[in-house]
Parts: structure tokens; C-alpha cells; sequence
């Protein structure tokens, strides 16, 4: 049997229901046997996802509304406003900031395989491996790549300081 189209969200409906200070994702893609993952997150006025890079997926960002910008590895700065789409390709570093209206965006990628903890190169010769929960996101519970991750790459929540 094919599988049938159907509305997910509505992100004007998503917008207007949240909180004005709220911050990270307000939506994201759930549905099950799904090729992609998506999220829809919002940053409030003045805020910042720190730099990062996704090393593995390409990323496509689409502002639905608001206004920031973004801070390319190299220096450049990108301005974004409400119908930017923006392609991040993978190993690219960005930082976003948003605007005085904040900043609401939608990320969209490939899935991503399941999390698997591997050891370091070099690995260890006994005693137990180091516990990396503070490289989980306390907001949405991916596991950075940063070993001193400042910023969650999927949903920009701040991780606690060290």
C-alpha cells in the first residue's frame, strides 16, 4: 500500500502559540520510516547558536520568519529574512544570531543513523571510558561531536557551563 501525504504542522499556528521568549524547537519531524528529519526552531531576539559544523549532512535552512544572520566559517556574513533558504553544505562552520525580532528557521536533512559511542582513536587499555553526558543536549538529547560543545547544532539550546 502507498503511503499517503499529510499535513505535519502548520508553522503560523506553531509560531503564534509560543511563548514570546520562548527559545529552540518548537516542531519537529516524527513521523515514523521517515528519510528526513526537520525542526523547526526559534531564536529570541538578540540570540546566538554558537559555531559549529555538521560534518556528515547537508543541510537546508528556510526563515519562515524573523531576520539574523549567519556567520560563515571564513568570516563572511549572510543576512537573513523571512523566505531566505539557505544551503549549509556538510563540513561548512556557521554561527546565527538573530535579528531584534528574532529569528525562527526550519532545518531540514537526510536522517541521521543511529548514535553509535565509539572509542577514541588511540583506544584505551582498561579501566572505563569517559562518560560523554556532557556532550548530550539538555534539550533535545543529541550527542555533540564537539568534545567542548558550547551550542546544540540541532535545536541551538546552550549547554551548561563546565
Amino acid at each position: 500500500m502507498n503511503a499517503a501525504p499529510h499535513i505535519l504542522a502548520r508553522i503560523a499556528e506553531l509560531l503564534a502559540a509560543a511563548a514570546p521568549d520562548e527559545r529552540g524547537a518548537l516542531w519537529h519531524l516524527a513521523e515514523p520510516g521517515r528519510e528526513l528529519d526537520a525542526n523547526l526552531v526559534r531564536l529570541p531576539p538578540g540570540a546566538e547558536v554558537g559555531e559549529h559544523q555538521e560534518d556528515v549532512l547537508d543541510v537546508l535552512l528556510v526563515v519562515p520568519a524573523g531576520s539574523g544572520s549567519v556567520r560563515a566559517g571564513d568570516g563572511q556574513v549572510l543576512d537573513l529574512a523571512a523566505g531566505t533558504v539557505l544551503w549549509l553544505p556538510r563540513t561548512s562552520r556557521r554561527a546565527l544570531a538573530a535579528g531584534p525580532d528574532g529569528l525562527t528557521y526550519l532545518t531540514v536533512h537526510r536522517r541521521r543513523p543511529g548514535l553509535a559511542i565509539k572509542p577514541p582513536s588511540g583506544a584505551y587499555e582498561g579501566g572505563e571510558e569517559p562518560c560523554m553526558l556532557d556532550r548530550v543536549c539538555p534539550e533535545c538529547g543529541r550527542l555533540s561531536q564537539d568534545p567542548a560543545p558550547v551550542f546544540c547544532s540541532r535545536c541551538g539550546e546552550r549547554f551548561p557551563e563546565r
